[in-house]
């Protein structure tokens, strides 16, 4: 005769079937990636530990996605070349598998994913609204896309988990991370915290904000995947706006929240550590 789990193991298995079918398309049978010794990056090394934590990486997420769209190349391929409108947790889901395959899977696979995105990118052109033509393996576009995530995921891991990462960690999570930019095309790209800084000073001259991207902005905030409450969206949502630079924010027509805001980041932080006890991080 089988037991029943407790209470707590049952809301445990619960939680944890509804973050994973965020993230993966369980209905089509796509699992989660495990862990792997023989991945590109060892385990506990730092960007293992940064891109395993989830609530860090869906509010970091967000806020790189909102970055990504104030550069032009990027955002009109996504206009030319996706079916975001419709299909915008599919996206996010796309995107979540490929950090996580990187990340954490076999080298093998690590490197038949960055290839795959590879044939992608190339066949990803098109033409401006002033008529010059882009290409989403430009490695200029490639490095503010980098630069977008790499920044979004870190700021998100020290405010909402570690804020007292030692600098030297840091450094080694950028370098790390290049090894899948540089592998994806992208130049230039940071291996320190000082490179990061310079180069995303660098590459900010190549944004500018349009009506086009405070509409995708607007749908990137306000169009909740199938399956997660409206207050979890919005949530996530205010915690990615809060961590923006202040000249992305006034681009994308986005306040940076008031007094809702602390709320927010204490729910942010609790919803955290309840996932990291359901996946047993911690």
């Amino acid at each position: 005769m089988t037991s029943r789990p407790l209470p707590s193991e049952f809301l445990r298995q619960q939680l944890v079937g509804r973050v994973r079918a965020l993230f993966n398309d369980v209905e089509g049978g796509q699992q989660p990636v495990p862990p792997s010794d023989d991945a590109l990056f060892e385990r506990d090394s730092p960007i293992r530990m940064v891109h395993a934590d989830i609530v860090g990486m869906m509010v970091g997420g967000i806020r790189s996605l909102l970055l990504q769209m104030l550069h032009p190349h990027a955002l009109q391929g996504v206009l030319d070349h996706s079916n975001f409108r419709a299909d915008m947790h599919g996206r996010l889901r796309r995107t979540a598998r490929f950090i996580s395959v990187t990340t954490f899977g076999q080298r093998d696979d690590a490197r038949s994913a960055i290839e795959r995105v590879n044939r992608i990118h190339a066949k990803v052109t098109g033409t401006l609204p002033d008529g010059s033509p882009y290409t989403a393996s430009d490695p200029r576009t490639l490095a503010w896309v980098h630069m977008a995530e790499a920044t979004s995921f870190l700021a998100a891991y020290l405010r909402l988990v570690r804020p007292g990462m030692p600098g030297h960690e840091q450094d080694e999570y950028y370098r790390q991370f290049a090894v899948v930019a540089r592998a994806l095309g992208a130049d230039p790209v940071p291996v320190d915290r000082a490179g990061a800084e310079a180069i995303f000073r660098e590459l900010r001259g190549d944004l500018a904000t349009s009506p086009a991207a405070r509409e995708v902005a607007d749908l990137v905030l306000n169009q909740r995947p199938e399956g997660a409450p409206p207050a979890l969206q919005a949530m996530l949502g205010a915690e990615a706006v809060g961590l923006l630079p202040p000249f992305a924010r006034s681009m994308l027509g986005l306040e940076r929240p008031g007094l809702t805001a602390l709320p927010a980041s204490v729910a942010t932080r609790a919803m955290g550590r309840t996932l990291r006890w359901a996946f047993r991080q911690s």
